[in-house]
């Protein structure tokens, strides 16, 4: 009990001020969506808390606290609220200035806007997801299989050299082939540029860790991956916070609060060790990333509701951990003597 406090009791404290604040200046309307957008937030972001946890595990304990501190205040007002911003002005080709005081005083119009760079923002979010996942299960050092008969071939196909970019490059191209003429191009361009992301943080962390004595420069790199791991992760739900209200801080209370509380999970998964004691959670996690960028991929082509996209990778989290569960439960019988 008393570690549950201390790992979630400022998570709640947070949550309480934040929600009686939005209550007390915005009226109980306001109140109810936020608090539904931190449900969902917490809800849809869980298998990114078990990924977050296992790169955390290799960063100093200093980092770790940058990442509960420094990282939550790029994620809530970084990812959820300026760089959306930033991608609107991309995409309508006007000043970050103006999407901002669009943003601010014509919330319902900058709803409208944000809809229309969903395409580039999906086609991103799921080829820079794709790359997590299929490097996770392509890894051929990978020992430990979950779905054995699925996860063993896929090891296999891990010895083909940058087979996972050839795979996401033919996922994005796929589906340019079937979006309107209109969207093609922005589908291609952002799709690529998710994989050149991903590409340059996964060099940048291994010349890092490689290449230095020290873990402060790992650790930043380290930091630098969780923060645009986080983004892709958030931005198919900040598009999807509009359909419930078109107010910014209502929109920034719920998610914000949602991310601070998935990072105290994702804390307490790492002190805990939790990766190491359900041996299949992780597994869970990047299935679940998986099915959220098929989902994503999906998208570009029809609605895909947010319950559904939700609902798969909840139901992968949880057939893991009880899959994990079993797993121990098998092998403490199979340990005790005759």
């Amino acid at each position: 009990m008393l570690s549950i406090v201390k790992f979630f009791g400022a998570s709640v404290l947070v949550t309480l001020g934040a929600l009686g604040a939005v209550y007390y200046y915005l009226g109980i309307q306001a109140f109810l969506t936020a608090a539904l957008l931190v449900i969902l937030e917490v809800t849809l972001s869980f298998d990114n808390a078990v990924v977050n946890a296992r790169v955390l595990e290799k960063m100093s304990p200093k980092w770790q606290k940058r990442f509960l501190t420094w990282g939550i205040l790029i994620a809530v007002f970084g990812t959820r609220i300026f760089l959306p911003i930033f991608i609107v002005s991309a995409v309508v080709w006007a000043s970050p200035l103006f999407i901002a005081h669009i943003a601010f005083f014509d919330p319902a119009h900058y709803g409208e806007l944000l809809e229309g760079a969903a395409a580039g923002i999906h086609a991103f979010g799921a080829t820079f997801l794709l790359l997590v996942a299929l490097k996770y299960f392509l890894d051929e050092n990978k020992k430990t299989h979950w779905i054995q008969f699925i996860e063993r071939h896929l090891i296999s196909w891990g010895r083909i050299e940058a087979i996972e970019i050839t795979l996401a490059l033919l996922a994005v191209a796929g589906v340019s082939y079937f979006v309107p003429a209109a969207e093609q191009a922005t589908v291609l361009i952002a799709g690529i540029a998710g994989i050149l992301v991903f590409i340059g943080m996964q060099a940048l962390t291994s010349a890092f860790t490689v290449e230095t004595k020290t873990t402060v420069n790992a650790s930043f790199a380290l930091f630098m991956y969780l923060e645009v791991l986080d983004t892709a992760f958030s931005l198919d739900g900040v598009i999807g916070a509009f359909a419930l209200t078109s107010a910014i801080p209502v929109i920034a209370v719920g998610l914000g609060v949602g991310a601070y509380f998935v990072r105290s999970l994702t804390i307490y998964m790492v002190k805990q060790k939790t990766l190491d004691t359900l041996v299949y959670l992780e597994h869970g996690a990047h299935w679940a990333i998986f099915g959220l960028a098929a989902s994503m991929l999906v998208s570009l082509l029809t609605d895909v509701p947010e319950v559904v996209t939700g609902t798969v990778g909840l139901v992968f989290v949880v057939a893991a951990y009880y899959s994990s569960l079993r797993f121990n439960k098998n092998n403490s019988s199979h340990s005790l003597p005759a």
